[in-house]
């Protein structure tokens, strides 16, 4: 609908011809495939749920009455029922996303419960990430037999459940770096939509469900050496920076692009965590040894996920023309550096700090060179946070708290002025960059 409006104002303003218009209307009607209603597929993937958790709950009414028999054969009613909706979903409704993606939800859920009601009848023990392997393995199939988004997302959210379960819940053994087995396995149907599916909800979506299942896992493989889980932190905030910076990402809008935003905002809000001086005098305080450092899992973490960060921060420069260097791009970097320097100095807290203030005033800087308000905005809270963290230094006098806290207030009222004045001082002398600016 948004395409047909801006050929149609092109159109009348005569940059293009008919001929033209209807060339890219086909275009990307046939780039984007069958018309989906996402309402259609949205409703029908939560009709499944609301249906697989509503049978569970109705059988579990008069479940202690039951017997053994009829237990074992109800235990296995949903997940027929949801084979035979696959089945017909794949022999007669096969294009259609709506079906498939509900068909999906429904049996992966039916899966989870159907393991659990048999273990519960026959008092089979375990634990609930046994649980959960069991569940996400034979689930995963669905994913590329069905070719289901919602299966995808779900097997993450799954995935992740069982990591946290066994590297924080519970006592932490080797079990823990099963996760990165299991979300490899997730990768293939990823590429399938980065290929065909770019501008579908789900891709975005994923955009999202990977690095924050990445971010929240990482910190399982923290163990003797802790400390150095921040570099690893670091680096991972780098290199999603630079995954979010990719030519394809980078075109989506920034609310899409969950790379970009968790990138950033996790290495701001790391740096803002480090700015107080509890985390550099304790590491002063208790080095680590020296021959615990290369064989633990924290330094493996950091070394990989650093030279994964400066490879492809590297291969990005390399094509870049003119070169283009952003805020945070380099952090990763510069914090191994300061951590370093912390070890033995307690001048890292102070280059924290003025690490924090340059990324803020550099990307106010950016968002005022691209007409950007929310870029903007976002670099004068990052110097608001930055102040609020000093506000709770007592070292510093409530009349400099009280400056700071007004000179940045006003910053922010200056700022939007003058962003707004410029904004439509540009859509007043050049009608058609208005959005572009918007974007």
């Amino acid at each position: 609908m948004k395409l047909r409006k801006e050929l149609t104002e092109l159109l009348n303003a005569g940059i293009i011809t008919q001929d033209t218009a209807e060339r890219i209307n086909n275009y990307y009607d046939t780039k984007a495939g069958p018309p989906q209603n996402k309402l259609v597929i949205v409703f029908g993937i939560l009709g499944a749920l609301l249906v697989g958790l509503g049978i569970i709950l109705i059988l579990g009414h008069n479940w202690d009455e039951l017997s053994r028999t009829a237990k074992t054969i109800i235990a296995y009613i949903p997940l027929l029922a949801g084979q035979t909706l696959c089945a017909y979903t794949l022999i007669k409704r096969d294009s259609s996303t709506s079906w498939r993606e509900a068909s999906s939800a429904f049996i992966f859920i039916a899966i989870g419960a159907s393991i659990s009601l048999i273990s519960q009848i026959y008092n089979i023990p375990g634990s609930i990430s046994s649980f959960m392997m069991t569940w996400m393995l034979l689930a995963l199939p669905l994913v590329y037999i069905m070719r289901s988004s919602i299966a995808s997302l779900m097997y993450i959210a799954g995935i992740t459940w069982y990591a946290c379960e066994t590297g924080y819940f519970n006592s932490r053994d080797s079990e823990n770096y099963y996760y990165w087995g299991l979300l490899l396995l997730i990768l293939p149907h990823y590429y399938l939509l980065y290929k065909k599916h770019r501008e579908s909800n789900f891709f975005i979506f994923h955009n999202w469900f990977i690095p924050l299942s990445v971010i929240i896992v990482l910190g399982t493989v923290a163990n003797e050496v802790w400390e150095l889980i921040l570099i690893a932190y670091m680096s991972l905030f780098g290199l999603l920076y630079h995954i979010g910076n990719l030519p394809l990402l980078r075109e989506q809008k920034i609310r899409n692009n969950g790379y970009l935003v968790l990138g950033s905002l996790g290495t701001v809000v790391v740096l803002l965590g480090l700015s107080f001086d509890f985390f550099w005098s304790e590491l002063r305080d208790n080095p680590f040894w020296k021959n615990e450092l290369i064989s633990s899992p924290e330094f493996i973490a950091s070394t990989v996920l650093t030279l994964a960060a400066a490879i492809v921060w590297i291969t990005q420069k390399l094509k870049q023309r003119p070169l283009d260097l952003k805020p945070v791009e380099a952090v990763f970097i510069l914090f191994i550096i300061i951590f370093i320097i912390g070890t033995h100095s307690p001048v890292a807290v102070v280059l924290v700090n003025l690490l924090v203030l340059l990324i803020g005033i550099l990307t106010i800087r950016e968002g005022a060179r691209q007409f950007h308000l929310a870029v903007l905005n976002y670099g004068l809270l990052i110097v608001t946070a930055l102040v609020i963290c000093r506000f709770f230094d007592t070292e510093i006098g409530f009349v400099f708290k009280g400056m700071l806290f007004v000179a940045v207030g006003v910053g922010f009222f200056l700022a939007n002025m003058w962003m707004l004045r410029k904004r439509k001082a540009a859509s007043i002398t050049e009608p058609g960059t208005t959005s572009i600016i918007e974007n």
